[in-house]
């Protein structure tokens, strides 16, 4: 019974939050300023997330080398993303080349 009232108060706790943000969004007025530094939350947030992922497979251990099917495949999606600018075909060549690099090492073992 305890682990259902706490998730009940976690929602709660949570829905509270979201929804006073939300009703007072149209009477707040952010300065330009801090509207173009929000615009850069997303991609520190995303890099956040996927760079630690990328450069520490294992979680522990750093791993720059070519094998790194993960580095490849991400080195490819910015050259992609720089190159094409299209999301999908981005994070299509990425994955392509993650998975591509990953046997092409696999049988080189």
């Amino acid at each position: 019974m305890n682990d259902w009232l706490l998730v009940a108060a976690m929602a709660l706790v949570t829905f509270s939050i979201r929804y006073v943000l939300l009703a007072f969004s149209g009477r707040i007025q952010l300065s330009p300023t801090l509207v173009r530094a929000l615009g850069y939350v997303p991609p520190v947030v995303l890099t956040a997330i996927v760079v630690p992922a990328v450069v520490f497979p294992d979680g522990e251990t750093l791993w720059l080398g070519w094998q790194n099917a993960r580095l490849v495949g991400a080195i490819a999606c910015v050259f992609l993303a720089l190159w094409r600018k299209n999301l999908l075909l981005t994070i299509a060549g990425g994955m392509a080349m993650f998975w591509g690099w990953g046997w092409l090492v696999g049988h080189l073992r």
